[in-house]
């Protein structure tokens, strides 16, 4: 079903059986306001219910930049509640419990029996409902803000007589070490030794609540019911650093309107789908890729950080999901950004701004950062390569606004000049990855491709203090400084710095002749590193041959053979078109080779984005389709975006709900 025929699809269903047993029907009014929220419903499963700590077997589901998660029981539960919370704030993500706030009912002084329930969740919140043959229970979950999930519960009475109604709540075991509770009045005060950010589990007024023990609580709210009447509980749960004020969030939550807050997050989401969905290329109309627009948005919400402790401003994770990856990281952020650009360019300015926040007097940007420096440092051993000027491009080409253009075009520069300064050992105007610490590994990580094949046999050379190159110059590098160049020129004019925009032209010009001289093999087709001295190719096809495209710096006739060797089914052309390396190379191998082998959706949207420079759009349409149908579970419900895939089989590799992956995701499919 396409988007046009939507609205008046929804505006026939007006009535959806939720309850399956007894016969319990709802009515649910499926609000066509927000039509493009509904492409969100169950895009990701979050059925989990922990085993222990650190079980990562299901997904969770966050908001508003928040360090906690929750999600969906997937075991039957005889009371009702959500999975979590999944903290964030310690530990890089443990589980503090199975369900945090279970919740029983006792009708008349018995206990009900409730169905299982049915869970939806969307973009907006999480909501299950159940029954039995007294009364209708819905629960909505839904972020306040970065520090406070609002749980409500609302209880039908759909009997013929009044009934008396407990509302009793408890919790499974803590998980973790180093939690203790303390009580005051109707909240709950939830400690860590592991964290210094503090927890407050908030009941209503009315409700009665005693503290057990130090690890355990119990709270109890009564409720007389007329048939066919309505009432609402609504807890609150935060979590929340010591640089925000929780007299201030509790003064907030005191006075907050649940449904007030659910409409706007509504909205919220809505207008941010509509702003991605109605933005597609013409020839990916069908719903299908509005769902996988609506997944890559999730992906991105679910990895979005408030600023915290070494963190001063908001940002993305790659991947919560994996331990390693709960960070902010340079080129990370640079495609975060950009993906971000199509419909929060807030959000996308900031992410920008927390890794500037770390730039070195001498224009250097550190590799990674962490909210926590005691659980993992920041890495200052390299960078990452330089797509920082096309970001603020592509986020200024939104919403034009000149003042974030003169806030970063000063540091922008700076950046550039860095790699000239310190990354090209021979003075020649073509650069080289390295590293400060003349490490050899860290230099392999500053190029983003860690254990490609054109290392292999690399060498470390010393530039000068803290400064160390490579013994080759690399294509993808001179090529992304080539686009930086262009997109520094075209910011120069934005701020009327027209000095700057005739140099940076002049400039780019001069290297798009080295690039073009230099690294292109005529006989081979494809662009490679080479050695210092230029003389030598460094062979074995990977997808760094095609980024000269993607900054348009190849001539026609380059770009058509490039092109045949990317839409070769021996080569280039898998399951999962344009991954890394070479299918047909000897060392190929996307299971254990990480980048000798995998599709990496930012490499694969380079490769597209080059096909289109040079008018290859069919191939481009057609890589894009088969990118999407090819690797597993990106198309429909329910499974996450992954890290990478194997190029041949489709599966799904190394960490789920990855960042990079949902922002090329969105590029590929944007029309601008």
């Amino acid at each position: 079903m396409h988007l046009n025929k939507v609205v008046k699809y929804i505006g026939v269903l007006v009535l959806l059986v939720i309850f399956s047993c007894n016969n319990t029907k709802e009515p649910i009014k499926t609000d066509t306001k927000n039509s493009f929220l509904n492409f969100s419903e169950n895009i990701l499963d979050y059925r989990i219910t922990p085993k222990d700590s650190v079980d990562k077997s299901g997904l969770m589901f966050s908001d508003q930049g928040a360090w906690f998660g929750y999600g969906l029981h997937k075991e039957p539960n005889e009371s009702i509640g959500f999975s979590g919370p999944f903290l964030m704030t310690q530990q890089n993500g443990v589980w503090l419990t199975t369900s945090f706030v279970n919740a029983m009912i006792k009708v008349d002084n018995n206990f009900e029996s409730l169905n299982d329930g049915r869970a939806y969740s969307y973009s907006s919140h999480l909501e299950k409902n159940y029954s039995s043959d007294k009364i209708q229970v819905s629960e909505k979950l839904v972020f306040k803000n970065g520090h406070t999930a609002l749980l409500q519960t609302k209880i039908k009475n759909i009997g013929d007589k009044n009934i008396k109604l407990e509302l009793l709540w408890g919790h499974s075991p803590i998980l973790i070490s180093g939690i203790s509770l303390s009580q005051k009045n109707t909240t709950i005060k939830i400690n860590s030794t592991k964290s210094n950010a503090i927890g407050y589990l908030t009941f209503p007024k009315d409700a009665q609540v005693d503290l057990v023990d130090s690890l355990q609580y119990k709270a109890k709210s009564n409720l007389n019911l007329k048939p066919n009447e309505t009432k609402e509980v609504v807890i609150s749960q935060t979590f929340i650093f010591p640089e925000y004020s929780w007299e201030e969030e509790k003064r907030q939550i005191q006075n907050i309107n649940f449904d007030a807050v659910l409409d706007a997050r509504k909205q919220e989401k809505n207008k941010q789908l509509k702003s991605i969905i109605e933005n597609r290329k013409p020839q990916f109309e069908h719903d299908k890729y509005a769902e996988v627009l609506a997944k890559s948005h999730l992906t991105l919400q679910n990895n979005w950080r408030i600023p915290a402790g070494e963190l001063k401003h908001e940002g993305l994770f790659p991947s919560y999901h994996y331990k390693w990856f709960n960070g902010f990281w340079s080129w990370d952020s640079w495609k975060h950004a950009v993906g971000l650009s199509y419909y929060d360019t807030s959000l996308a300015k900031n992410q920008m701004r927390a890794m500037f926040d770390f730039q070195s007097e001498d224009g250097f940007i550190v590799d990674c950062i962490f909210r926590d420096t005691i659980i993992e440092p920041h890495n200052y051993r390299d960078t990452k390569p330089p797509l920082a000027a096309w970001a603020v491009v592509k986020i200024y080409e939104k919403d034009k606004d000149v003042e974030f253009v003169k806030e970063f075009y000063p540091k922008l520069k700076l950046y550039h000049n860095w790699w000239y300064n310190k990354r090209d050992h021979d003075q020649d105007g073509l650069c080289e990855y390295g590293s400060t610490d003349g490490t050899l590994i860290a230099a392999k990580w500053e190029s983003g491709m860690d254990n490609a094949i054109r290392f292999d046999d690399s060498k470390i050379l010393k530039n000068s203090e803290g400064a160390y190159s490579l013994n080759q110059e690399s294509v993808d590098l001179n090529a992304y400084l080539y686009a930086e160049k262009l997109y520094l020129s075209q910011l120069a004019k934005v701020i009327n710095n027209l000095d700057d925009t005739k140099k940076y032209k002049a400039e780019a010009e001069q290297l798009k002749d080295k690039i073009q001289h230099q690294f292109y093999d005529k006989e081979d087709g494809w662009f490679y590193d080479t050695n210092l001295e230029g003389s030598t190719f460094i062979k074995g096809e990977g997808s760094e041959g095609w980024t000269a495209l993607w900054a348009n710096a190849a001539t026609q006739e380059q770009a058509n053979a490039v092109k045949n060797k990317m839409m070769d089914s021996e080569k280039f052309y898998t399951k999962v078109p344009f991954q890394t390396m070479s299918a047909d190379h000897e060392r190929f191998d996307p299971l254990e080779g990480y980048w000798r082998g995998p599709n990496w959706l930012d490499q694969a949207y380079f490769g597209v984005k080059g096909l289109r420079n040079y008018g290859f759009h069919a191939e481009a349409d057609q890589a894009t389709i088969q990118i999407i149908k090819g690797a597993e579970g990106m198309l429909g419900k329910g499974q996450s975006i992954r890290e990478n895939y194997h190029p041949l089989t489709g599966e799904g590799l190394n960490a789920q709900n990855f960042s990079w992956s949902a922002a090329h995701l969105i590029m590929l499919l944007q029309n601008n």
